[in-house]
């Protein structure tokens, strides 16, 4: 698929240098962004971002799975959904790939990646002709902690936990924990734009050391943020401090999300997102909640992670809408709290860097996601990687109910045009 290459990588890149020129406009959905509107503004914000490169088409796979399917039908579904979505041209053969899934704790799946997804993709990169495959992450600071003096917790124990590891070298990659390596084990880079961000972005050392990456999320609920997929997903990087950064200086937390999918080793290096969504937490999040199972769930890939995350968010709100009224009443959803919510982000900033830190955080407001167009991480995301996408769903195998198809295009369509 040489067209969906050349618009994920090279436009991905020119993209990044339109930043300067997206940004003209940018203080207009700013504005619209921190005032936190609701879905009724959708059409202003689509109108008011950068204009749509409408001569592109950003693809968005889905592949179907049929609810009690067994492991081998989810790994066929997440080598065909990775398969239509790139072709491969940018895997040499030797080339490193890291695997960056989501690990927040050791909790199974769908609170973590999905173990049998993690396998078939390293499996697939080693088919086409991939030299080490490495599986990578940092858990939360609920879990682990990394001081330039000391570690707390570990990741690795989490990885175990959660099957992911046993996975992972099952099918013959290896596994890098960035805080084994210690507090020097990172590196400064940049986002494309500082209004948000006040220092560099410390992520980790391997990273340099390897060709390519493919992200690895989960679509679930967030306690802080309202949602967790694919941009979120990059705090896993993160050495301490720039956690500690991203938490205090809460109220503009969605916009440094987005942000920071835009650094240059990630524009250089990130080849794919693909999310095994055939369960969802619909509720709470990241650790626990409500466990959504719909009939037929979805593996998502795109080369865009901006592209993924409009369907990724479209289909956690379809399973939220989808709960019936006693799911609803029986699911705790801690994020409707607002009080809990900044206090909970508190909370996470006084793990981070000490009470004195907590006492000077910004306020965390939290951010009603009841359509995509509402989600502030998104919003901003449109502002730094060009504009909003022009998405075009395509079914890798045949299996996707229309019904979702055509549920899911509503929801990814730009209101504006």
């Amino acid at each position: 698929m040489p067209e969906q290459k050349n618009i994920s990588r090279r436009d991905f890149l020119k993209l990044g240098g339109l930043a300067t020129v997206s940004l003209l406009a940018a203080n207009i959905i700013a504005t619209i962004n921190r005032r936190n509107k609701s879905a009724s503004n959708a059409a202003t914000i689509a109108k008011n971002a950068v204009a749509q490169i409408t001569d592109a088409e950003f693809p968005v796979v889905l592949a179907g799975v049929a609810r009690e399917s067994d492991a081998q039908v989810l790994i066929k579904a997440v080598k065909d959904a990775a398969q239509t979505a790139t072709d491969f041209a940018w895997l040499s053969n030797g080339d490193t790939v890291l695997i960056k899934p989501a690990l927040n704790s050791g909790n199974p799946y769908p609170a973590t990646t999905n173990p049998e997804g993690v396998r078939a993709m390293v499996e697939l990169l080693k088919e086409k002709g991939a030299g080490r495959v490495i599986v990578s992450d940092m858990s939360g600071i609920e879990h682990v902690k990394l001081s330039a003096e000391e570690l707390e917790g570990s990741t690795r124990t989490l990885m175990q936990a959660s099957g992911i590891a046993e996975a992972v070298l099952a099918a013959g990659a290896e596994l890098y924990f960035p805080e084994e390596a210690g507090w020097d084990a990172f590196f400064e880079d940049y986002p494309v734009d500082d209004a948000y961000w006040k220092q560099g972005i410390m992520m980790p050392n391997i990273i340099q050391e390897v060709d390519h990456i493919v992200l690895m999320p989960r679509c679930s609920r967030h306690v802080l943020m309202g949602s967790s997929l694919g941009m979120k997903n990059a705090v896993g990087y993160w050495r301490t401090d720039s956690r500690l950064e991203y938490h205090k200086f809460a109220s503009t937390i969605q916009e440094k999300t987005a942000d920071a999918n835009t650094v240059q080793c990630l524009r250089e290096k990130q080849r794919l997102v693909l999310t095994t969504a055939t369960q969802i937490l619909t509720t709470q999040g990241p650790d626990n909640g409500f466990i959504a199972t719909p009939d037929t769930g979805l593996v998502i890939a795109s080369e865009s992670i901006v592209a993924h995350d409009m369907v990724a968010q479209a289909w956690l709100l379809q399973n939220r809408f989808a709960m019936s009224a006693e799911e609803k009443e029986d699911a705790r959803d801690p994020y409707k709290n607002q009080f809990l919510v900044d206090n909970a982000n508190r909370f996470v900033v006084s793990r981070l860097g000490g009470s004195g830190e907590a006492i000077h955080t910004e306020k965390l407001i939290r951010n009603d996601i009841d359509s995509i167009w509402d989600d502030r991480v998104l919003n901003r995301a449109y502002q730094v990687f060009g504009g909003i996408p022009n998405v075009k769903l395509v079914d890798a195998n045949a299996s996707v109910p229309q019904e979702i198809k055509n549920g899911l295009f509503k929801m990814v369509s730009n209101p504006a045009y």
